[in-house]
């Protein structure tokens, strides 16, 4: 669990950095420039860029670009004095955001899950919040570890590092975030007032939103990403069956 945290705070930095003041979106809603340099890692693409107001640094989801071309980041967010683990390298400032035209990468086709081009704030929110989407009460999953939603989040000290089984409908799936699926469980308990009314799961299996599973994995709790991302109760490593 230690180093799946590890990767997704890297993974997430920008984004919970800008949510503590260290990030801000740039003037322009894009930025434009030729490329001088490329540094490709294992889910991002690094650009030195030669813009009209100078060279910047950005970073994209990972894309096939070559020096010299000619290439446009839509929705841009500016982050300051980012470290970069991979290239063990701190950016002074550096720019996120999504590849335009040629070269983006192709949206997922996975249903309910974010473009895989996406911006990383299109991820992070994938995530960390769920859409408001009514679900139908769905029968609680049997079994000695068969729990509602609502039960796992009530219960959650006393299920720390159990298994659990619980019946429920997808709303929510964030695929492929540092090997791992991120899903939003709902089975009509709990209260949306006060966040017990879902569960998030982490999974290599990839339901689709709207399905009726159910999910069986371990409860983690006080899983704190840093800068305010924190899950009082998480299931990891889940199975799915319908």
């Amino acid at each position: 669990m230690k180093k799946l945290l590890i990767a997704l705070v890297a993974a997430f930095a920008v984004h919970l950095a800008w949510a503590a003041g260290d990030a801000t979106p740039p003037a322009t809603q894009v930025v434009k420039g030729e490329v001088l340099e490329v540094k490709d890692v294992d889910a991002y693409t690094y650009l030195r860029l030669k813009t009209a107001k100078g060279e910047t640094w950005a970073a994209v989801n990972k894309a096939a670009i070559k020096k010299g071309a000619q290439v446009t980041i839509d929705n841009p967010m500016v982050m300051r004095n980012f470290e970069s683990k991979t290239l063990k390298r701190t950016f002074d400032t550096i720019v996120f955001g999504t590849l335009a035209g040629p070269g983006a990468a192709a949206p997922s086709a996975a249903a309910g899950t974010p473009p895989a081009g996406g911006s990383l704030s299109q991820i992070h929110a994938g995530v960390a919040k769920a859409p408001e989407t009514p679900v139908s009460k769905v029968a609680k999953a049997e079994g000695t570890n068969g729990r509602t939603v609502a039960e796992v989040n009530a219960d959650r000290l006393a299920l720390k590092g159990k298994p659990v089984a619980i019946h429920a409908t997808v709303v929510k799936v964030t695929a492929g975030v540092m090997g791992k699926n991120w899903v939003h469980l709902r089975d009509g308990s709990g209260s949306a007032a006060d966040n017990t009314d879902d569960i998030l799961v982490t999974s290599k299996d990839l339901p689709k939103v709207g399905d009726v599973v159910t999910a069986k994995g371990v409860v983690k709790t006080d899983v704190n990403l840093g800068a305010g991302y924190a899950y009082k109760v998480l299931v990891e490593d889940a199975t799915f069956q319908n």
